[in-house]
């Protein structure tokens, strides 16, 4: 046994410093369900490492798939998720919120948190940000009439509070004072804007006046649990109660972090202005700076990097590799080493970004490189992360932790290798967290650590190869370690987490492939291999206080038996990703005693037991060995705590094992565990692939007459644009104002028809319509020219000569714009539409325009279509008479294929019928496929069953798989797809459409059951409309 003098006697002295400090514990003021101090939060008394990730339900519009991200949310370890509300999805027009159609009516989430155990933390706005159009704001706020909005302006206020109303009564009635699992909510987003001078805490008191109001309003409606608040990146330290100490007001109850390290977009450019220009894979210090803003309270990121967006431009399928499983691996164990007592991953499922919901920078895909794909497949990034979430769950000691030192030749033998130090200020038990000195470097490092122990001063590994950091590698290695009511002295593995059963902890380890490691067994004197697949160079070495095993593992499982009573699993990482600890209690602070443990399938979703019956659900494919283990038990040996109903189980020759309903056949094993087959899956990618019908039998009609000057514009979906004034701070360069918002049109592509006599040779055109947007002109018909847009450019111009398309008498000029959604922050009321129409003539320098009509959307604010609602739909006419529709009878139009298209510039409208028949019992993923041949000017939209589920622009690029979940899609009928192909060349265009199977799992999931209400079809009430 090496011990160890002083080496880490100012380690010692930084402990000894902390743990003398006394911490307040704070509430809100109004009960002490939850409290906090500076260590964590505190639910009923309970101490809570708080580990949430984020989805959207609005980028997921199927009600009946939000328990599927939900459970896989909960299998992954997680005890909380966090959801951004849409005020822009629910609210089409002033004074109009629809929380009850279709998605909008999202409450069955808050059922749903309850019954899983998960807590939630809810982030209603009023802005969000979040990469959707106007940062989540109406369109209708977006004319300048309220103000420059986000300030405590009496126009801006009285818009907000109807729907802060609703919302803050919503989440008062799921608060977990009132019985449900809201903990946390969220006042405004990422607006660090307290201080107009920072380190002077110099006020913005208009800033604080907002946050005020906001504020009042919360308490006004009834919610009674902590506010919080997301601050942005490092510098601006707002809305803390303990940095505020001349008390200027404006402060939330807890001081979260918001922060990007590795940039939320995949071009990395976006960035710079924030992280400055650090090399890849740099870790950032958090500690101090919530130490110096939030000290008294836990240190919480509520919004942390999950992975980055995809913008129009960025590379094909994302940037998957820039924070992919070793990303996760290294930043979330150093974010623990920094005493993060919480953390909120952005994004944990991305989904999509249908219709009109993203802002101008991205495109349809949401992606956002996350754990759980749009597809809803899940990735090694997932598997990744689960790894770390079912250590945090088992590592209570880590809510109450103070940094014990952090360094390199106090800590490690190999001054490449640097060490976060934390220590449970109660137990004694420490955390070291490992990493590369510089992070940003990839190579193979080995070295012992230094640890303090019960036992004294130790250098580990005392028998086993030293530790190894492999590339980007982190670990976090424990010393006097609770296992339930056992204890490790140390461990050089990781633990991946610890199940008590019959009273007695499994404590599972696990390593990457190939490598060795060494823990320390208080209490044990003897020890023996069970099973032996892939390990190595197992021994047992007797120690003063129990016994040192060393051990090398390769890929498989390893599991270890003492005369305790303790088993050890050893895995390999491969191994791990498919290890499964689902929990049988709806705590979401679950005790181990409340858990069992399974290998094997793709996914486990839930466990229960009852009367010797082990019940799970989840998802596989292939012939699967599935293994469990769970307690033999007896009535003081089994389960304890709420939840689920559980019941002592009997014996072991008595124990049933379902899986997704069906029985399993197993057996036991020597060492305690059942190991069954799962069959094999009725249906695969292939077979799937191969029942889907090619898309034929197309059907085409003009998408844009429009352009014609005989066009009759007299119908309900074109208004006049003759507004003289705007309250925009953007002003047009010439009138009457041409903006969409104006005339109640908010989203997607806008029509403008002006008409004017005399001698006109041209048109200056100026059009703003957000980054990557494109527009086309036509003269009576004849084109005029396109400008096709980039990602740098929000606003583009052009002079276009008529030749000789003029007449005598009145000409017609159309124009058609691509209206990419609303910029974000202090470009929320950029317009979007035309700001400079002028016409150009040799001899009539006042020659105007005498009118101008636009349409956009059917309706404009009338959510004529509540269930898919206000985003959904542009101005195209196809899309205001509902050609898009399931139901439409398109049986007067003439055959024709996207892939033969257009031979001029234009725009047509195909129609076809996907007839679908998928197995029962099966979760598949299907994504559309647009590919055009290189060099094509077009822009496509793509239509299922009503809904616009992908934009497709190939100049710009890159997304040619377009995802589209079950429920918009019907997987046991009939599915209408529509295309609207929109060539901006005189060559025309042309296009492919197909579909593609991209995962197939054997499921307790039914996707799709239940979702017709999501699907309305045509009504001739559209014909109005044209």
């Amino acid at each position: 046994m090496k011990f160890l003098g002083s080496l880490l006697l100012a380690g010692q002295l930084l402990v000894a410093a902390v743990a003398a400090q006394q911490w307040p514990l704070h509430n809100d003021g109004l009960n002490d369900v939850v409290q906090w101090d500076h260590y964590s939060l505190m639910i009923n008394g309970e101490r809570l490492f708080f580990w949430s990730g984020e989805f959207h339900y609005w980028r997921i519009p199927v009600p009946e798939l939000w328990q599927d991200i939900m459970e896989k949310i909960k299998a992954a370890g997680f005890n909380a998720f966090s959801i951004y509300a849409h005020w822009g999805f629910h609210s089409a027009a002033h004074g109009e919120l629809d929380f009850e159609s279709g998605a909008h009516n999202f409450s069955r989430i808050f059922d749903m948190a309850k019954e899983l155990g998960l807590y939630m933390l809810v982030r209603p706005g009023p802005y969000i940000n979040a990469e959707t159009t106007g940062g989540g704001y109406p369109g209708w706020l977006l004319t300048g009439d309220y103000g420059t909005l986000r300030n405590n302006d009496s126009r801006y206020t009285e818009a907000w509070t109807p729907y802060w109303d609703a919302m803050s009564k919503m989440v008062a009635e799921h608060s977990v004072t009132n019985g449900g699992n809201v903990i946390l909510y969220q006042v405004e987003n990422e607006y660090g804007e307290q201080w107009t001078n920072v380190s002077a805490r110099t006020p913005n008191e208009t800033a604080i006046a907002y946050m005020e109001l906001l504020e009042a309003s919360t308490r006004q409606n009834m919610v009674d649990i902590p506010t919080i608040f997301n601050n942005p990146n490092l510098g601006s330290k707002s809305w803390s109660l303990d940095y505020d100490i001349n008390h200027v007001g404006g402060d939330v109850d807890l001081y979260g972090l918001d922060n990007y390290p590795s940039c939320w977009s995949c071009n990395l450019q976006e960035c710079t202005s924030t992280n400055g220009f650090p090399p890849p894979f740099t870790t950032f210090d958090y500690y101090t700076n919530f130490q110096e803003t939030a000290p008294t309270q836990p240190s919480i990121l509520a919004e942390f990097q999950g992975g980055s967006y995809n913008p129009w431009g960025g590379p094909q399928g994302g940037c998957i590799s820039t924070t992919g499983p070793d990303w996760v691996n290294v930043f979330y164990r150093n974010n623990i080493g920094n005493k993060i007592a919480g953390q909120n991953i952005y994004m944990l499922f991305g989904g999509t970004n249908w219709g009109g919901l993203p802002f101008p920078l991205v495109g349809t895909s949401y992606d956002y490189s996350a754990p759980i794909s749009e597809s809803r497949l899940l990735t090694d990034k997932y598997s990744e992360t689960k790894l770390l979430s079912y250590f945090v769950r088992a590592a209570k000691d880590l809510t109450k932790v103070e940094r014990a030192g952090n360094g390199t030749t106090n800590f490690t033998s190999n001054p490449a290798v640097f060490a976060q130090a934390l220590r449970n200020v109660d137990t004694g038990s420490h955390f070291y967290v490992t990493k590369h000195t510089n992070t940003t470097l990839t190579s193979y490092l080995t070295f012992k650590l230094n640890m303090t122990t019960s036992l004294g001063q130790l250098q580990v590994p005392q028998y086993a190869p030293n530790i190894v950091l492999n590339g980007r590698q982190a670990k976090i290695l424990v010393a006097d370690f609770a296992a339930g009511a056992e204890k490790l002295i140390y461990s050089t593995a990781e633990v991946l987490t610890v199940s008590v059963q019959d009273n007695k902890p499994i404590i599972v380890f696990w390593i990457p492939t190939g490598e060795s490691g060494e823990f320390y067994l208080k209490g044990a004197t003897h020890g023996s291999v069970a099973r032996c697949d892939g390990c190595a160079n197992v021994a047992f070495h007797p120690a003063s206080e129990g016994l040192v095993v060393s051990f090398m593992q390769n890929q498989g499982m390893t599991v270890l038996t003492f005369n305790t009573g303790v088993k050890a699993i050893i895995l390999d990482r491969t191994t791990a990703y498919g290890f499964w600890q689902p929990t049988v209690s709806a705590d979401p602070n679950v005790t181990l005693n409340e858990t069992v443990l399974a290998r094997g399938p793709y996914l486990v979703r839930t466990a229960t037991v009852d009367n010797g019956t082990i019940s799970l659900t989840g998802d596989y494919n292939g012939t699967t060995e599935l293994e469990i283990f769970a307690p033999l038990g007896t009535e003081t040996a089994g389960w304890s705590g709420g939840g689920y109903g559980h019941h002592s189980w009997g014996g072991r020759g008595s124990r049933t094992v379902l899986f997704n309903g069906q029985a399993v056949a197993v057996r036991s094993t020597p060492y305690g565990s059942l190991v069954g087959s799962l069959s094999a899956s009725n249906a695969t990618v292939e077979t799937v692939q191969a029942s889907i019908p090619a898309l034929t039998d197309w059907k085409v009609a003009d998408g844009l007459p429009e352009r014609m000057a005989n066009y009759n514009d007299s119908g309900a979906g074109w208004r006049l644009a003759n507004k003289t004034s705007t309250l925009n701070p953007w002003q047009p360069q010439t009138f009457p104002v041409l903006y969409g918002d104006e005339y109640g049109f908010h989203t997607q592509n806008l029509l403008w028809r002006g008409c004017f006599t005399g001698d006109a040779t041209g048109v200056y055109l100026d059009i703003i319509g957000g980054v990557a947007s494109g527009w086309s002109a036509w003269l009576n018909g004849v084109f005029l020219g396109s400008v096709l847009g980039n990602v740098t450019l929000s606003e583009t111009n052009a002079t276009l000569p008529f030749g000789n398309a003029t007449t005598s008498g009145e000409n017609v000029l159309f124009v058609i714009q691509d209206h990419m959604g609303h910029d974000e922050t202090t470009g929320v009321l950029n317009p979007r539409g035309i700001l400079n129409a002028t016409l150009l003539s040799s001899t009539n320098s006042n020659l105007t325009f005498t009118s101008w009509k636009v349409a956009g959307q059917a309706g404009g604010e009338s959510n004529i279509d509540p269930i898919r609602g206000p985003l959904n739909e542009g101005g195209l006419h196809a899309e205001r008479l509902g050609w898009h529709l399931p139901g439409f009878d398109d049986s007067a139009w003439p055959a024709g294929t996207p892939e033969q298209g257009l031979s001029e510039a234009g725009a047509k409208f195909y129609r076809t019928n996907l007839p679908l028949d998928l197995p029962t019992g099966v979760d598949a993923s299907l994504a559309f496929e647009l590919t055009a041949p290189a060099g094509s000017e077009l822009r496509a939209q793509l239509y299922v069953n009503g809904y616009m589920f992908g934009k497709f622009v190939p100049y710009i690029g890159h997304q040619v798989e377009f995802p589209v979940f079950p429920g918009i899609l019907n997987y046991h009928g009939d599915n209408t797809i529509g295309l609207s192909v929109w060539a901006q060349s005189g060559e025309g265009a042309r296009m492919s459409v197909g579909v593609s199977v991209l995962g197939v799992y054997q499921s307790s999931l039914e996707p799709g059951a239940g979702t017709e209400y999501l699907r309305p079809g045509w009504s001739s009430d559209r014909l109005v409309y044209y």
